[in-house]
């Protein structure tokens, strides 16, 4: 990690002696100094490259199809994925089939694979997912109109993550609030999981004091890499975690907005998080108060439950301050497919994770609250 950090590709080249690389990247990247300056490294060591552009955000199987054939047919012994969460994904969708053959849907679900995939290196340019660090991909499924989700914690992360802010320049603003966001909600539902642990805890309350500090600075100016780099480690260090703790009603509720409405993953998770906090509160107020205190508010002498609402508050605040959509109907949405999408909501058994149990008619209110 670090400034320049994307110079140590000729290093991993080497250890990973390869000379024909499949490179993913993200279709604006192409003709940005950023990806050129990569490229001009790979020539230089006598790599042979063959690249995917045609990646749309929240991917679909199709795409891994098609990038998937070009991967085979350049002989490809490692991947490099240059992009966000999407591109990262596909990246890794990619590698399963170079190795275990078949479509990706037949390893949908957890540990459905065990062949490791081809080597990952990922560079980020969005401080979102923590693709490169996690152990699920995402990619849709056109001929259900559902996400699924791959995972393996222990195959499915890149094998190389380099995090260099320099990649983040060219972020737009509204694609850097949505990303921030979901790395911080990412670190949140961590957090609050029933299957959280010491660890866990240890490492999401940092990722959230960094993504809470530096996100507003980071989305005013992209050309600030301190923010930048901080942006990155704490989407890298709760991208370590929600694989292990599982996540919550914000991600679920997320997963069909997103399926139903074709809204970016970030914006969905962003545009539901207030409404979620408030609701789980009750269920765990001292988790919250350390929240509020992770985000910089000066809770230390409050009762308990004054703290927690003070976590409601600042993210709230966050939420306003990066000109997040407060409804549903903001982006979009329509009411009408609510009772559909909380009986989904339901059946996805987030309640696993969740810290307080939520009905099909929790659900149906929750979307009416955010609508």
């Amino acid at each position: 990690m670090g400034v320049g950090a994307h110079e140590r590709i000729l290093e991993v080249m080497r250890q990973q002696a390869c000379d024909r690389l499949f490179v993913a990247v993200d279709a604006a990247l192409v003709d940005t100094p950023f990806y050129k300056g990569i490229a001009a490294l790979l020539a230089q060591a006598g790599v042979e490259i063959a690249t995917y552009t045609d990646i749309e955000p929240d991917p679909s199987a199709i795409t891994v199809e098609r990038a998937f054939a070009v991967c085979r047919d350049h002989g490809a012994s490692v991947i490099l994925a240059i992009g966000g969460g999407s591109t990262i994904d596909v990246a890794k969708a990619v590698g399963i089939l170079a190795t275990n053959g078949g479509r990706i849907h037949d390893y949908e679900g957890i540990e459905k694979f065990s062949i490791p995939p081809l080597p990952l290196i990922a560079i980020p340019t969005t401080a979102g997912t923590g693709s490169e660090v996690s152990g699920s991909c995402v990619i849709t499924d056109t001929e259900k109109n559902l996400k699924m989700s791959i995972r393996h914690a222990a195959l499915n992360p890149a094998t190389v993550a380099i995090l260099d802010p320099l990649a983040l320049r060219t972020v737009p603003a509204h694609v850097a609030a949505h990303s921030g966001m979901d790395a911080f909600v990412h670190a949140f539902e961590s957090y609050i999981s029933r299957g959280a642990n010491l660890m866990t805890d240890a490492i999401n309350l940092y990722a959230m004091e960094l993504i809470a500090s530096n996100i507003r600075q980071f989305v005013a100016n992209r050309e600030n890499l301190e923010a930048g780099l901080n942006m990155l480690c704490g989407s890298a260090l709760a991208g370590i975690t929600f694989g292990q703790t599982g996540l919550g009603n914000v991600h679920c509720m997320a997963r069909f907005v997103g399926a139903y409405f074709h809204l970016s993953h970030g914006l969905s998770n962003a545009v539901c998080l207030p409404h979620v906090a408030r609701f789980n509160l009750v269920a765990n107020p001292q988790k919250y108060a350390r929240v509020a205190a992770a985000m910089g508010r000066p809770v230390q002498q409050l009762p308990v439950l004054d703290a927690a609402s003070a976590a409601v508050e600042a993210i709230e605040r966050l939420c306003r301050d990066l000109s997040i959509p407060a409804r549903l109907r903001d982006v979009g949405a329509r009411h009408e497919t609510f009772d559909e999408m909380a009986t989904l909501c339901a059946q996805a058994n987030y309640n696993r994770w969740n810290p307080r149990h939520t009905t099909a008619a929790d659900f149906r209110a929750l979307f009416d609250q955010a609508y």
